[in-house]
């Protein structure tokens, strides 16, 4: 990997990366094999996650059906909330901690399959809410040991939750989003069916959409694992250690998809290629980020989710606030990535040209201003609201923004720059509006 300019090994540094990765089933009509799956993983009795919108939709049906063929007895966990919290994630281990289960299968977006893994985990080593919760807002605690089996069905083009060990949650009492991050949590199988994306609501695919587009080039421009210091114990090693050559496969593919499919999904339900190549960009960019790591937008997302007070998006629950996951990410990305430009502009520019620029001419001293015009085009294109102002904040919100994303270390020190309290205040302010 010498021969790699991004991946210079040098002493006292990371010379070692690694690649985890769920076991994959991925092909239309893969839901309706559900059964056969459990029973390879050894599942008898399993607690089954959706929410109710999904628990009525005929794939939903087909996956009961074939686990019913397969002699698999479960029961119905759908009361999962959309975008989850901590009371939620709790609500949902309590749920399953007196049932008599020897596995988990999740059928649903991010917050099924992100709360699923936090009830495997709960109802497994019970411990106070904020051990396993990443550091510095919680303990940071390991995982004590495996944890049971779990597959996961994504019902979203967009989440790549079914690939990665990382649960996402608002902490309502700081109105933070955070997470909890470990390999234990990552599903034992992805049944990945892209016929589940016919039914989905224009915003939602592109809400999702746009988080398959941030994993990848987040991922992509990523620091590289290679400028970690190196490890004396080699089970400290990070699951999100940086950009790294196998990553860079995943996120190159998944941008250049992304580019091709994303604005088509959106505008037309019925473009069933574009609904389906979506589906296979949140794959593969959730395998490597799972492997490297997302850094800025994301970190900064946090707290743009959980600080929401008004707004209200097409295709989702009406009765809370609620900025989606993947709309809270994107609303700050083309700020973030004019700032982490200057320390990969190569990797910049890529970017913008997988994802449709037009590149010719552009100098690397225009990568980030290139990438984010095309971020910016590729938003208004699907409706995607105009910065953080057009999710209902103002330079008034920035200071309780920035309180919110500094906190968020775990992603912030995956950036390819340095970033501080005053670099977040400015991007924030950058973001409230592009156009």
């Amino acid at each position: 990997m010498s021969c790699c300019h991004y991946y210079k090994l040098s002493e006292g540094n990371e010379s070692i990366f690694t690649v985890d990765v769920a076991a994959i089933k991925y092909g239309p009509g893969a839901i309706h094999e559900l059964g056969q799956d459990a029973l390879q993983a050894g599942l008898k009795r399993v607690a089954l996650f959706t929410d109710k919108t999904i628990s009525e939709l005929p794939f939903f049906a087909a996956a009961t059906s074939s686990l019913r063929d397969a002699g698999v007895d479960f029961f119905i966990y759908d009361e999962v909330k959309v975008e989850p919290t901590d009371k939620s994630f709790i609500a949902a281990a309590e749920a399953v901690a007196n049932e008599n289960i020897d596995g988990f299968i999740s059928i649903g977006g991010g917050s099924v399959i992100d709360t699923c893994k936090a009830a495997n985990l709960y109802a497994t080593y019970p411990d106070e809410f904020l051990a396993y919760v990443n550091a510095p807002i919680g303990e940071g605690k390991p995982v004590p040991g495996p944890l049971k089996p779990h597959i996961a069905c994504p019902t979203t083009c967009g989440t790549g939750s079914e690939c990665t060990g990382i649960a996402v949650f608002d902490l309502l009492e700081k109105e933070v989003k955070t997470g909890i991050a470990s390999r234990a949590l990552r599903p034992t199988r992805a049944v990945i069916d892209p016929e589940v994306t016919h039914s989905l609501p224009n915003n939602v695919v592109a809400a999702s959409g746009f988080d398959v587009l941030s994993h990848a080039l987040e991922s992509y421009t990523a620091r590289p694992y290679t400028e970690r210091a190196q490890l004396t114990d080699s089970t400290l090693r990070p699951m999100s250690q940086g950009a790294n050559p196998y990553s860079d496969m995943g996120c190159r593919q998944a941008l250049w998809l992304t580019g091709q499919h994303l604005v088509r999904a959106v505008q037309d339900a019925n473009d069933i290629e574009a609904r389906h190549n979506m589906m296979f960009a949140a794959t593969l960019a959730g395998i490597a980020f799972g492997n490297s790591g997302v850094h800025v937008p994301h970190g900064m997302a946090y707290s743009v989710a959980g600080l929401i007070k008004d707004y209200q998006p097409e295709g989702y629950p009406t009765h809370e606030p609620l900025c989606p996951h993947g709309i809270s990410v994107v609303v700050n990305a083309p700020a973030a990535f004019r700032f982490t430009a200057q320390a990969s502009p190569d990797r910049h520019l890529e970017g913008a040209k997988l994802l449709g620029a037009d590149t010719g001419g552009a100098g690397l001293e225009d990568a980030g201003e290139v990438l984010a015009l095309r971020l910016s085009e590729m938003m208004q294109a699907t409706k995607i609201p105009n910065g953080i102002g057009g999710v209902g904040y103002t330079q008034s919100n920035v200071t309780a923004l920035t309180d919110g994303a500094i906190a968020q270390q775990r992603l912030l020190q995956n950036s390819p720059r340095s970033v501080e309290r005053a670099d977040l205040e400015s991007i924030y302010s950058s973001a409230l509006a592009y156009w």
